[in-house]
């Protein structure tokens, strides 16, 4: 470990006495002091009697858990940092411990790989932040409605930046691709807000045509615009004293967008004809599936309100580059599913969850929930076999010569005919035959509906 600051003392809190002798023994380096206890309230009695920069404690404690002693050191020494260590953490507990204070919150599996670095780091921080008034009111608690699912470090690593901003007014630009869970983050700020007693309110900026746009954020006047029979108030007014969700704001056309800046530089705006100005106390969380600094260079998307809303951005990660959430998502959505429709409970193969883990999901977690769903549709019993899910695995060796193979069938096509047509016709009745007439099975390869490719296949015929 590199060199600590001088006179730092750390205290080990977990009851696994195993764990405490090898973090005693991997944390060790000169001018650190380390102290340990095996429960909640023996760590307090040690930090009333010795000055502690730094706790490192598990989620399971007696005779209160981490999250209590974490609130506890907060009130009673505001300058120590804490570090919480749990098995699988939830995504409640990861914001919340983060909201509330926690320098970090590390999955146990882990700790062998970032417990010294991080400690280290924590370290160092405490001894920058020593002369630091750390003396602020404790963020409110949330219940934490939203459900999150992931154990991912990329996904963890979201969550805590959610504990951190949430407490706060600043904006926030949620990006990541399409189906990622942008709005059920979003959510997650709003509800770990001191905002959450009010509404959140949604606008899709990319749904609705853009002679609406503007009434539908600022509100109309009775008589405004053909079809305007009553005066109507807009989302900003709506959402006054909670969040508004501007989903897809990189569809926003330039003509709103400079209206928009006016609302986010001094709070006012007017409704649809009418001269009076109006105020409101809104948050906003904007979100995208598009790199904005390339709208802007493209002059699409103003400057000005792309560095107003993107004060603190939250880029949500791929499900590609977060496999090992794969399987947990599955399950839940797996519970969700048949739950919801009254069917009876549906297990998946280890087997399955391979295949799963071996997609790319372009869609990502919006596409592993349909993938779920209709396995569930279409399964003929209560576990699910690869077979029994509607996707492509890991390449197979001969899929690996799809492009070689592709080439010749295109080139087999008839002379003057649609290729595109003649190639999805193709393809059809190749699957059909392989599957030996049986539409169903070969819609499953296909991962179409089988009424969708009788039609194609009719359209061949």
């Amino acid at each position: 470990m590199p060199e600590i600051p001088p006179e730092e003392t750390l205290l080990l809190v977990d009851p696994d006495l195993d764990f405490l002798d090898w973090a005693t023994k991997h944390l060790a380096a000169e001018g650190l002091r380390i102290l340990r206890c095996d429960n909640a309230e023996n760590a307090l009695k040690v930090m009333a009697k010795t000055p502690v920069n730094l706790v490192v404690a598990a989620f399971d404690l007696q005779p209160f858990d981490g999250m209590e002693l974490l609130a506890r050191i907060r009130l009673e020494s505001p300058q120590t940092m804490i570090i919480l260590t749990t098995g699988f953490p939830t995504t409640g507990q990861i914001i919340e411990a983060t909201q509330r204070g926690a320098h970090d919150v590390l999955r146990k599996e882990s700790l062998p790989f970032e417990l010294r670095h991080i400690v280290e780091a924590a370290l160092q921080t405490h001894e920058n932040r020593r002369s630091a008034d750390s003396s602020e009111a404790e963020a409110p608690r949330a219940e934490g409605r939203v459900k999150i699912i992931g154990v991912s470090r990329a996904l963890q690593d979201v969550f805590k930046l959610v504990g951190r901003v949430a407490r706060t007014d600043a904006p926030v630009l949620v990006t990541g691709e399409s189906g990622t869970g942008k709005e059920l983050i979003a959510k997650a700020i709003h509800e770990y807000s001191p905002r959450r007693k009010h509404e959140m309110i949604t606008l899709n900026c990319g749904a609705i045509p853009e002679n609406l746009l503007e009434s539908e954020l600022f509100g109309h006047e009775k008589g405004s615009f053909t079809g305007a029979i009553a005066r109507r108030a807009g989302r900003f007014e709506q959402a006054d004293g909670g969040t508004l969700f501007l989903d897809e704001i990189g569809d926003m056309p330039l003509s709103i967008q400079v209206k928009l800046l006016r609302v986010l530089q001094d709070g006012s705006f007017s409704r649809v004809g009418a001269n009076e100005t109006l105020n409101a106390d809104v948050r906003i969380i904007a979100a995208t599936h598009k790199n904005l600094a390339m709208e802007v260079s493209a002059g699409r998307f103003r400057e000005d309100l792309f560095y107003r809303l993107n004060v603190v951005e939250l880029a949500i990660p791929p499900l590609r580059e977060r496999l090992e959430d794969v399987p947990l998502l599955a399950e839940y959505f797996l519970q969700r599913i048949t739950k919801k429709n009254g069917m009876a409970r549906i297990r998946i193969s280890a087997e399955a969850v391979n295949a799963l883990q071996a997609h790319r999901w372009p869609g990502n977690v919006r596409e592993l929930e349909n993938t779920i769903a209709r396995a569930c549709a279409l399964a003929t019993s209560t576990i699910l076999l690869p077979m029994d899910i509607p996707l492509a695995s890991a390449p197979s060796p001969s899929q690996r010569g799809l492009p070689e193979a592709l080439d010749r069938l295109i080139n087999a096509a008839p002379s003057g005919t649609d290729v595109i047509s003649w190639l999805t016709g193709e393809i059809a009745g190749r699957a059909i035959d392989r599957a030996d007439g049986d539409f169903k099975a070969a819609a499953i390869t296909l991962g179409i509906e089988p009424a969708d490719l009788k039609k194609l296949f009719a359209h061949k015929s």
